[in-house]
């Protein structure tokens, strides 16, 4: 069943839609010229409105050629934090209903901070089902980085409930998971449900490496999330690794001669 405050978000924008056509009607009719000037605005507020909606039905193409084969819950999974020196990776997994109301929907790292803020509240609202997982730096260690990215999106798919019976996964496959799987190159920019779980991942991790700054302040972990900045070079040049730093992904030529967590007199 379509959530509720999907269904009251899509007619009132139907409702604003034909108020501005009808609007836009009677001012094409009117020569003054700041009539014109208002109609000119609404008719580009329309049409970029016709076009993020084709954009958005764009994004459900794969799932409703899924539904045809015979899959009936069809999961996205994507996963943020592979790439940074501290704090977790995170995970997350979607499966969103056949109508929502979530405006700019796209992949994470083209939504602004305030729209991710925004979307992951809606995407969990709006959701059948969703689950997070992260895996943490000691864990990174025994696997690798790349492998503990895969154990995090398999852990989110399998905390869903109900189970999928597909899962569409961004970039890559995932071992040992008990249904049915589709690797999609781009897949957060081309599939709803792996653009949904990857702004729930990215505002989850957010939100950790936030904790993570407000445990320990010295690194800055609230402004650069744990990369490689130049700033958070310099904090780890003074201060020596933390216990939130990935001991198996540091680059020696960075990193050379600095302590390892704990050895810091700070």
């Amino acid at each position: 069943m379509e959530a509720l405050g999907a269904l009251r978000h899509r007619a009132a924008e139907a409702r604003s839609t034909r108020a501005l056509g009808q609007l836009l009607q009677l001012l094409r009719g009117d020569p003054r010229p700041g009539a014109r000037a208002l109609a000119a605005r609404i008719e580009k507020r329309l049409a970029d409105e016709r076009r993020e909606r084709r954009r958005l039905a764009a994004l459900f193409a794969l799932r409703r050629r899924l539904a045809l084969q015979g899959a009936r819950i069809v999961a996205g999974v994507d996963e943020v934090g592979m790439g940074p020196l501290a704090g977790p990776i995170v995970a997350a997994a979607v499966v969103l209903p056949e109508r929502v109301a979530l405006p700019g929907l796209d992949d994470s790292k083209r939504v602004l901070r305030a729209d991710r803020e925004r979307l992951a509240k809606e995407i969990r609202a709006q959701a059948l089902a969703f689950g997070v997982a992260e895996v943490w730096p000691d864990e990174i260690a025994r696997r690798n980085v790349y492998r503990a990215g895969l154990e995090a999106m398999r852990r989110a798919v399998l905390a869903l409930e109900p189970l999928p019976d597909f899962v569409l996964v961004d970039a890559f496959r995932i071992p040992d998971l008990p249904m049915a799987q589709r690797a999609v190159i781009g897949g957060d920019r081309q599939c709803a449900a792996v653009a949904a779980a990857s702004i729930v991942a990215k505002v989850t991790r957010d939100r950790f490496m936030i904790e993570l700054h407000r445990q320990d302040p010295r690194y800055g972990f609230d402004q650069h999330k744990g990369y490689a900045t130049p700033e958070h070079l310099a904090a780890v040049t003074r201060h020596g690794y933390s216990s939130a730093h990935r001991r198996s992904f540091r680059p020696p030529s960075l990193f050379d001669g600095i302590d390892e967590p704990g050895s810091s007199p700070e």
